[in-house]
Formats: structure tokens, C-alpha cells, sequence
């Protein structure tokens, strides 16, 4: 078969559309070995009326790449990556913890208020991190479950914005309180939330986040409050359970045990529908 190439008349009729289907894909054939005819074709299809509204649709997409319109797209893009989390039901919540915690200190006189923060704090970050991801608290879910940044990546993201916004909140609150002699320190509960907080993303990858922050939250709420008698007792118990050295060693160990199993775990994310 003799060597052939796209003609000018045959590349106008492609541009306009009116070219024969087999005429159509020959040429499409064609252009994906030969570089001059490529060119031949592109030039055609940009000066015909389709060429003309795409190079005007382009003009637009370019002009809004602008530096004054980057930081808008900038708080959209950080709004999506934090998800649900950062907005409604969980920062009223987090609100609440702190606003309660100084106004029973300061407003009721309260001695306990600051070992109660501190120990209701490992919970706080669970109930963004049950917020974050999953088809109950996010309605769109199966588009960012679908995107190659779903998964556990998006997940990872959206927890440590709910970790940014909640751990500065809390110990500025912890600051804050009336600071009683003896422990639990003020920052005494972070190695505790942190280690709550792997374990929840690690156990999520089994159960889906909102069970497993859901389950952990209320252990770790029994655990401290159960045996409440009175500020004292609350004191005793936060202090038991996260001040130190063995028990700060201990919520150290866990953290790394239930990074280990996240990474593990990583892969389930990609298929589990109910995280």
C-alpha cells in the first residue's frame, strides 16, 4: 500500500464534521505516526467554529488562574481536605467541652474542672475522626472515595485538621483553668490523644471510623468517669491513667503499635465502604 497523508481538504471536512465516519477514523489513525499531518489537522480544527469556542473556553480557564483568585481556591481545597470534621456538629461540641470546663471553674467555682478537661480530652479529637470519612458523614463520599487522594490519605488529612484545630483549643483551655497541686499536667493528655486517636484510624480500618471512635470514645470516657466520686477521685483517676512516666511510656508504646497496624491496614481503606 502506497504512503498516503491527510490533505488540506480532508482535514476541513474533519474540522467541520462533516467528513465520512471511515474517512473520520483513517485520518485519526493516521496523525497518531505521522507529525505533519497531525499539525495539518490541529490547525484546521482551531480555526473552525468548535476550535474557536474551545480557544474562548480556554482564554476563561486561564484568566481565573489568577494570584488574586488563588487563595479562594486555596480555602476550597483546605475545606474539602478537611471534610466534614471542621464544621458543624463537632466544633460545637468542642466548644461546649471548653466553654463548660471554664465555666465551672470560673463561674460555678468548681475545683475539679481542670482534671475533668484533661480527662475528657483524648475523646474530644475521636468525634472529629468519626466525622471525617465515611458515607454516613459525608455526602460525598463516593466521589472522594473514587479520586486517587481517597482512601487512607484523605482520611490522614482530615485527622490531622481536626488535631490542629483541637489540640491548640484544649491546651490553651488547660492553660486557662485553675491549676490544682499535684497531676495530672496540663499536657499530660496528649500522648493519651494521640494514641486514641492512631487507634481509632486503625481499628476504623476494620469497623469503619465511626464505630471504632464511637467505641473508644466511651471506654475512655467510662474508664475516667466511672469510678467519679467527687473532684479528688477524678483527679486521682485522670492522673492514674496518663501522668507518669510508666503510663506516658505506655500510650507512647501504643501510638507506634497502632501506627504499625495502620500501615499495615492502609489498603482496606480503598474498599471498605462503611469507614
Amino acid at each position: 500500500m502506497s504512503a498516503w497523508h491527510v490533505s488540506g481538504p480532508m482535514a476541513e471536512r474533519y474540522a467541520s464534521g462533516s467528513a465520512a465516519e471511515p474517512e473520520a477514523w483513517s485520518l485519526e489513525k493516521h496523525i497518531e505516526s505521522c507529525g505533519p499531518c497531525a499539525v495539518r489537522v490541529s490547525t484546521a480544527v482551531q480555526r473552525s467554529p468548535a476550535g474557536l469556542v474551545l480557544a474562548e473556553i480556554r482564554a476563561t480557564v486561564l484568566a481565573g488562574r489568577t494570584p488574586a483568585a488563588a487563595p479562594v481556591r486555596w480555602t476550597a481545597r483546605m475545606m474539602w481536605a478537611a471534610g466534614p470534621a471542621l464544621r458543624g456538629a463537632w466544633l460545637l461540641s468542642l466548644a461546649a467541652v471548653i466553654g463548660g470546663a471554664l465555666f465551672l471553674a470560673y463561674g460555678v467555682g468548681f475545683e475539679g474542672a481542670r482534671p475533668l478537661l484533661l480527662a475528657l480530652s483524648p475523646a474530644v479529637p475521636l468525634a472529629g475522626v468519626a466525622l471525617s470519612y465515611g458515607r454516613y458523614s459525608d455526602p460525598m463520599h463516593e466521589i472522594t472515595a473514587a479520586t486517587p487522594s481517597g482512601g487512607l490519605r484523605l482520611l490522614l488529612i482530615r485527622t490531622a485538621a481536626v488535631l490542629a484545630v483541637s489540640v491548640p483549643l484544649l491546651a490553651v483551655a488547660s492553660a486557662l483553668l485553675p491549676d490544682p497541686a499535684g497531676p495530672p499536667g496540663a499536657a499530660a493528655w496528649l500522648l493519651p490523644g494521640l494514641a486514641l486517636t492512631l487507634a481509632a484510624l486503625a481499628l476504623g480500618s476494620y469497623t469503619g471510623c465511626r464505630i471504632a471512635a464511637t467505641v473508644l470514645a466511651c471506654a475512655w470516657v467510662m474508664a475516667v468517669l466511672a469510678p467519679l466520686a467527687g473532684p479528688p477521685a477524678l483527679a486521682a483517676e485522670a492522673a492514674r491513667l496518663v501522668s507518669g512516666p510508666d503510663a506516658q511510656a505506655g500510650w507512647a508504646a501504643a501510638a507506634v503499635v497502632c501506627a504499625g497496624l495502620l500501615a499495615v491496614r492502609r489498603s482496606s481503606f480503598d474498599h471498605l465502604e462503611s469507614v
